[in-house]
């Protein structure tokens, strides 16, 4: 199970919604595709700013996913 794939809970969809599930897809490919980012290393103040950025999109990510 990717990164994205357990955080949209990919498995979850009581209610068999198709739509449910496609949108689920979109959301873990995004957030995976986000984690793919790569992060520098040379300068700390850019990696801190970097890390926090991806971990902002994945999560407003997992928000539209949910609503």
């Amino acid at each position: 199970m990717t990164k994205g794939e357990y955080r949209v809970g990919i498995n979850f969809n009581p209610s068999a919604d198709d739509m449910v599930s496609k949108i689920k897809r979109a959301a873990a490919d995004l957030i995976d595709l986000i984690e793919a980012i790569p992060v520098p290393t040379a300068d700390e103040q850019h990696r801190m700013e970097v890390m926090r950025l991806k971990a902002l999109a994945q999560t407003h990510i997992e928000d539209a996913a949910m609503w």
